[in-house]
């Protein structure tokens, strides 16, 4: 079954029957789960816009493997224009959303995994690319959403894969067969996980020899036999099953819905194996990934952040303070920092190289600024919008009280803004910018596709530092010395 609308991504859900855990009980529906409900429909608005007219260039796209129209979550770069329409659809998909709408991630494993298959072919003479092609057909033939399986636990981060205590706690190969692998371990901070069919596991980072177990790349659909899904804490999520005007953004909720993802002795075909111990390309898959991967964000951070602008602006406007001075320099530099973030996401793509699989790469270092920047933007971002709106964001009645027949009326006397702008609307904004600069989108800013730390790392790998000192010597007149290695 192709899945086009809505209705069909909400049945393929529900005939799906995976193993989803919240607030330590099975979940028999997530289609019909509150909990849920906001992601799966953030999600689905990526199947929505891709049937409207204004969105079909962005959406869609044309599939270089079989010529059909596909959507373009299910698409291997093929130039730069690509890349580019790639964070331009993130930014509308957000505008629609205002949350994480959770496909990013596994469209990044796609094409992380495509460049790396036909690379380790090209060294070893393996048959991974191949395979991995007529697994991305039927992905693009049945548009089935892919989570990208990247994070593990890691247990003990000082010692590598092959030496903690338990072998578990980073995903393993644990047996090989004639006809495939038994794995165990797990996968964190899963977005999109439990509204996903799939999910497409990767080493979390480099290996040595010795972790030649971990180096592991393949696909796995999310019912099968031994995956176990527990779903995380969200700031606040239990306003989802409240009123409406307390969970801020109730159609479509925060972030990406995540989940940590248990494998215990899953058995995955040898047809779904695209690495198996080529311990070698494990940090290029990572760092191809990560790429990608920070490539999106001033996509959509970008779009995010349009909506908290939009927001922090009515919210002032409701309170009478839109005119002020220094609220339109707040607001200005609200714009400054959003166009900032995402004129990097453009930047790496419009710099961005064809690879030797023919698939196309964003600029590493560029997008390494560009996720470096959101780590900062967003934190700023979120202030201002704090700054504007004021301090009753923090401490704002229950909608409860609003509707009380008792004392609903002190709520609309006294929590009343300008004349001709009603309580509950006020109310409303002020839980949206809430909602969406609260802890858990702020913390997803910091350390989704990796902690600033990481960055740096690869500021120090791709930033060229001795040629720019050669630059600065030559200019200054300074004479190598001979006697120096």
């Amino acid at each position: 079954m192709k899945i086009r609308t809505k209705d069909d991504y909400l049945k393929s859900l529900k005939e799906q029957k995976h193993v989803v855990y919240y607030n330590g009980q099975l979940v028999e529906d997530v289609t019909s789960h509150p909990a849920f409900m906001p992601h799966i429909n953030a999600a689905a608005k990526t199947y929505e816009m891709a049937l409207a007219p204004e969105y079909e260039d962005l959406a869609t796209v044309v599939s270089h493997l079989t010529g059909e129209r596909i959507s373009r979550f299910t698409h291997i770069h093929q130039n730069v224009d690509d890349l580019i329409k790639k964070v331009q659809l993130l930014r509308a998909i957000a505008h629609e959303t205002g949350s994480c709408f959770q496909r990013c991630v596994g469209w990044d494993a796609l094409n992380a995994t495509y460049m790396t298959t036909y690379d380790i072919d090209e060294k070893y003479g393996t048959q991974y690319h191949p395979r991995f092609l007529e697994y991305l057909k039927m992905i693009q033939a049945t548009n089935r959403m892919v989570v990208g399986g990247m994070t593990d636990t890691k247990g003990d981060r000082s010692k590598p894969p092959s030496q903690q205590v338990d072998p578990d706690v980073f995903t393993r190969v644990a047996e090989r067969r004639e006809d495939g692998i038994i794995i165990r371990g797990n996968k964190a901070h899963q977005t999109g996980a439990a509204n996903s069919h799939e999910i497409l596991i990767m080493p979390t980072q480099a290996m040595r020899e010795a972790d030649k177990d971990y180096a592991l790349c393949c696909a796995i659909p999310l019912n099968s036999p031994g995956i176990i899904q527990i779903f995380g804490r969200q700031t606040n999520d239990e306003r989802k099953f409240g009123g409406r005007l307390d969970a801020g953004n109730p159609d479509y909720g925060l972030v990406g819905g995540e989940t940590l993802i248990i494998f215990d002795d899953v058995f995955v075909p040898w047809e779904r194996v695209f690495m198996c111990g080529e311990y070698d390309f494990a940090g290029i898959l990572v760092e191809r990934f990560a790429t990608l991967h920070r490539q999106n964000y001033g996509g959509c951070k970008g779009g995010v952040s349009d909506v908290v602008i939009g927001a922090t602006a009515l919210a002032a406007e409701m309170q009478g303070s839109g005119g002020a001075s220094h609220v339109k320099d707040k607001l200005a530099e609200m714009m400054h920092l959003t166009e900032t973030i995402y004129s990097g996401s453009i930047s790496c793509s419009a710099m961005g190289s064809k690879t030797s699989s023919g698939a196309y790469y964003p600029d590493p270092l560029l997008a390494n600024c560009t996720k470096q920047n959101v780590t900062r933007h967003i934190y700023e971002i979120g202030r201002l919008a704090h700054d504007v709106a004021g301090g009753i964001l923090a401490t704002m009645p229950f909608e409860a009280d609003l509707r009380n027949e008792k004392i609903g009326k002190y709520i609309e006397k006294y929590l009343a803004g300008v004349e001709g702008v009603s309580t509950e609307n006020r109310m409303k904004i002020l839980r949206l910018i809430e909602n969406m600069t609260g802890g858990t989108a702020l913390v997803e800013s910091m350390h989704g596709a990796g902690s600033p730390q990481t960055q740096k790392v690869m500021y120090g790998r791709l930033g060229k530092l001795d040629m720019k000192k050669r630059m600065a010597k030559k200019l200054a007149g300074v004479k190598e010395d001979a006697s120096k290695p």
